[in-house]
């Protein structure tokens, strides 16, 4: 299923490169947990593109990520998202996404996958 989305997302982005449009995406993440709070945030300043054509969406962002721990020094480094989705029916959707951002030591990775059932 993953190898599906990953080649819907790479035909839509071969396929209709005319239909992008640019954007600017500010996104501020933030941790809390228990009694200790406040555990630091992570701010994306990213700037990306997005298309569609038919049934299949698109979106790739990337730009600095400033990372302030609580109670440490702010870091700057740099994170990046490449997702895409595929809307099956008029009321069912299957969306992905892989993001990333720079550590010290290696990069880090996430992924997303999910469905969306409209009644």
């Amino acid at each position: 299923m993953i190898k599906a989305l990953a080649l819907a997302v790479s035909g839509v982005l071969v396929g209709s490169a005319a239909l992008a449009g640019p954007y600017v995406n500010v996104e501020n993440n933030a941790g809390y947990q228990g009694d200790d709070g406040y555990l630091g945030s992570t701010t994306d300043i990213h700037v990306g593109f997005e298309g569609s054509s038919d049934v299949y969406g698109y979106y790739v962002q990337a730009g600095p990520a400033i990372v302030a721990p609580d109670g440490d020094d702010a870091e700057m480094e740099i994170s990046g998202k490449l997702g895409g989705s595929v809307q099956a029916t008029d009321s069912f959707g299957v969306y992905g996404e892989v993001s990333f951002i720079t550590d010290d030591i290696e990069p880090i990775f996430g992924t997303k996958i999910g469905v969306k059932y409209a009644f």
